[in-house]
């Protein structure tokens, strides 16, 4: 083989994956069709560190988050990475929403997340006199993260192992080898050709994931991604110094997002976002359209009232590639080593949404173990 193990995408789960497999493992091998890390979903989103709270006891989003979390802030730690435990506060505007709250806080003692608490008027006053709730759900353990530091430090520590990148390199073909293995097709920058054999196969490939899958010929229903789109708006006129946590509204119905929030950055920056739109034809479209600032204001100006017209600026849009389309329940991570398909050795992960980037070390940890049992 040239390669004992390949991994499809250099986004921040990709990268995770490549240093903790080269740990074990080596003549390990990276392709990312950008001509750098990081170029999708991991650079075009609110860059936080989720406590956990929100997903099904027991599901990989749980599990991951929480376990990733933890790993996440002891690496930045380690590495000296930008980052600030600032907390997070989900406000009740509306005396009905103080059931949800409660609701969140019972899921978030199930999945052991247990610095929660809710707050009435007066205590959300002490943290953030310039917001309006009548309740929130306090978790001190949420933070943000400079994710591109994070991402420059894991492919240092994946070429440090051993790895080797290949950017500018879109896989076109995947075909499985008699007696086990994987023959990859290539195309480069200057559109040549060229293949080469792996034994094992990660498709970390984000928006592309479903497409490598089927590529390897895995054609099953539950694999199938739908594109979400997100826009934020930066804060503009002095604003962002009136809060300084994570300040989310409840969630949408069926977690399709969490509702248009507040998001400080590492520099003192503060955006509004995302939205969430379904993009029923699967285009990528990282457009933000400046008209939709008045909804933005809408939606938050019953938790922060200080907000005007001429306050916002467009910033950035992201993809979230999810397992559900517009009224489906919300789905678990795919992470998934395919010898039920026939296709040993290889590990495919699909709709790798939020909490992905907190859960990236820990999935890191759990797909480096699919292969070691597979050996």
């Amino acid at each position: 083989m040239d390669a004992e193990v390949t991994i499809i995408g250099a986004g921040v789960v990709g990268l995770a994956i490549a240093a903790e497999v080269s740990r074990h493992f080596s003549s390990v091998f990276v392709v990312e069709k950008h001509e750098k890390f990081g170029m999708e979903t991991s650079s075009r989103n609110s860059e936080v560190i989720h406590s956990g709270i929100y997903y099904r006891p027991g599901s990989l989003k749980a599990i991951l988050c929480r376990e990733g979390r933890d790993s996440l802030y002891a690496y930045c730690r380690e590495r000296e990475i930008p980052h600030k435990r600032c907390g997070k506060l989900i406000v009740a505007t509306r005396e009905e929403e103080k059931e949800v709250l409660e609701e969140i806080l019972a899921t978030a003692r199930a999945n052991e997340v247990r610095d929660g608490r809710l707050l009435d008027r007066q205590e959300i006053a002490g943290l953030e006199p310039n917001i309006e709730a009548r309740y929130a759900a306090f978790f001190p353990s949420t933070g943000i993260v400079d994710v591109h530091a994070l991402m420059q430090s894991l492919e240092n520590d994946a070429a440090i192992g051993g790895t080797e990148f290949a950017y500018n390199c879109e896989v076109k073909s995947i075909a499985p080898l008699q007696g086990g293995g994987y023959r990859i097709g290539i195309l480069d920058a200057d559109g040549g050709t060229f293949d080469f054999s792996s034994r094992y196969l990660i498709n970390a490939a984000g928006l592309s994931a479903e497409t490598v899958a089927r590529m390897a010929g895995i054609d099953d229903p539950s694999y199938r991604t739908y594109f979400w789109k997100g826009e934020y708006f930066a804060l503009l006129n002095g604003k962002h110094k009136l809060i300084h946590r994570l300040i989310y509204p409840v969630p949408e119905l069926n977690t399709t997002g969490l509702g248009i929030h507040t998001t400080p950055d590492m520099t003192g920056r503060q955006k509004l976002g995302p939205n969430t739109i379904f993009l029923e034809d699967g285009r990528v479209d990282y457009t933000v359209d400046p008209a939709h600032a008045e909804d933005f204001l809408e939606k938050t100006r019953r938790f922060l009232p200080f907000l005007e017209s001429g306050d916002l600026a467009p910033d950035q849009a992201g993809i979230r590639p999810k397992l559900q389309k517009p009224g489906d329940t919300p789905r678990d991570f795919l992470i998934r080593e395919e010898s039920e398909h026939g296709l040993p050795g290889l590990v495919n992960l699909v709709g790798i949404e939020s909490p992905g980037l907190t859960a990236a070390l820990s999935i890191g940890s759990y797909v480096s173990e699919l292969l070691r049992q597979n050996q």
